[in-house]
């Protein structure tokens, strides 16, 4: 049976902790809904209502644009080990760019990467758990170095490129901010 919680708990935020990949939940008020994985290093808990995550340089940028329409999210882990559980954030927020005044205090918080494209700043409204009973268990065998590879490769200025010519609107033609 789901439960409903108005913060994260400290028995969730281990939870979170644990994990190695999460997902992405938006929407545009039209369009497609985006959902997507992410990994590596890339979540922070602030506090009981405050989760932060950077967005690494992907293939596309639908996060970003949806964000900047309705500002909501949902963020959902799941167990794939022997205990079940889902857990999803629901939130609002704002996107975080290069250029804005708050960048240099996010970027603290995580490995340094050229290809840190974003920062989601998430206020949380409602925690829900649920059993997760018909989630299949899968064996963790490490993190992927390819994304961080490919960014690497291409340097600064080919990732301010790539953002310019790959991630400036959304696959619905919407303005990412960028």
């Amino acid at each position: 049976m789901a439960k409903q919680y108005s913060e994260i708990t400290d028995k969730q935020q281990q939870f979170i902790e644990q994990q190695y990949i999460f997902f992405i939940g938006t929407a545009d008020k039209d369009g497609k809904v985006s959902v997507s994985p992410k990994g590596i290093d890339s979540l922070r808990i602030l506090d009981k209502n405050r989760i932060v995550w950077v967005n690494y340089t992907g293939s596309g940028n639908e996060t970003a644009a949806h964000m900047l329409a309705t500002n909501r999210m949902t963020i959902m882990f799941c167990s794939f080990t022997e205990k079940t559980l889902i857990l999803r954030i629901y939130g609002s927020g704002k996107v975080i760019y290069p250029k804005d005044d708050n960048w240099q205090e996010l970027e603290k918080l995580f490995p340094e990467s050229i290809s840190n494209r974003q920062y989601f700043d998430i206020n949380v409204d409602l925690v829900q758990t649920s059993c997760g009973f018909g989630v299949p268990l899968f064996d963790y065998k490490g993190e992927r170095d390819l994304l961080l590879e490919w960014a690497n490769k291409k340097g600064t200025e080919g990732i301010k490129a790539y953002w310019k010519n790959e991630n400036k609107l959304s696959i619905d033609g919407k303005n990412t901010g960028i």
